[in-house]
């Protein structure tokens, strides 16, 4: 049972990596081209993505990470998760341009660098 549950936060610590990929991409994609281009400004840059963008790094992060401190004993993964997870939510805050931008992929790499060490210290 304790292997199965460890091999479920494993794979929650790889996919809050990819997800925070895929965020710092279309972040840095939507500035790209709705900023120099004009391009995709509706799609692109849509509340409802950003919400249910934060929503899935909100389910995502606490539940890995939170679970791998419990596991593994050190709260650093945990603490710099959540502080990267408020820096998405002040992004989202903020509104679009150059600071949501930073916000987000700031927050994002915070993330990203939480799950990388919450799969380390559980070696």
């Amino acid at each position: 049972m304790r292997s199965a549950l460890t091999a479920i936060r494993d794979r929650l610590d790889r996919a809050g990596i990819i997800l925070s990929g895929l965020c710092a991409v279309h972040c840095l994609l939507g500035v790209l081209l709705v900023g120099l281009l004009g391009l995709g400004g509706e799609a692109l840059l849509s509340p409802a993505i950003h919400r249910v963008g934060l929503a899935l790094a909100l389910v995502v992060g606490l539940a890995s990470l939170g679970f791998g401190a419990l596991r593994h004993g050190r709260v650093g993964p945990l603490v710099v998760g959540g502080l990267g997870l408020s820096l998405m939510a002040a992004a989202i805050a903020v509104g679009h341009g150059l600071p949501e931008a930073v916000l987000t992929v700031l927050g994002v790499s915070l993330v990203a660098f939480a799950h990388i060490r919450n799969l380390h210290a559980a070696c």
